[in-house]
């Protein structure tokens, strides 16, 4: 069983980084619409489809499976482990701010420039190499 949950775990997580990858992307191209245009009112569809429908239940999912794993494989006495889940902390709160910037799209409210959007774009990159690097070097 702990293969399948560690499959299930590498699934949700791709998931869950290609949605953190491509939501900023698309409030760069957001900001780029017309307030009230058909393309930004495309764009609200499909920054929420993609939260509700990949984003938010394939984070469920990580965090679950890898609860599971991090348990049944007793690592929660690993300090690399801790450092991972510090990570995937700063990640969920990463997550955290693009559900509220969403909202201030969906409101049509944009306090923030382009430039913010493609520079916060990359910190779940830097994240995500990271935590790749506690869970397969576990350097400490």
């Amino acid at each position: 069983m702990y293969e399948w949950i560690k499959a299930l775990h590498v699934i949700a997580v791709i998931s869950w980084m290609a949605g953190m990858l491509y939501l900023p992307r698309l409030f760069v191209y957001h900001c780029e619409a017309e307030i009230g245009s058909k393309q930004s009112e495309t764009f609200k569809v499909m920054e929420r489809r993609l939260l509700k429908a990949i984003i938010n239940p394939a984070m469920i999912v990580t965090w679950l499976a890898g609860l599971y794993l991090a348990w049944s494989g007793h690592w929660f006495a690993s300090p690399w482990l801790h450092v991972k889940l510090a990570l995937v902390l700063a990640m969920s709160a990463v997550h955290g701010f693009f559900s509220r910037w969403l909202k201030d799209f969906a409101a049509d409210r944009r306090p923030r420039s382009q430039k913010f959007y493609r520079i916060i774009n990359e910190v779940p990159t830097v994240l995500m190499i990271f935590i790749v690097i506690m869970v397969i070097v576990k350097p400490f």
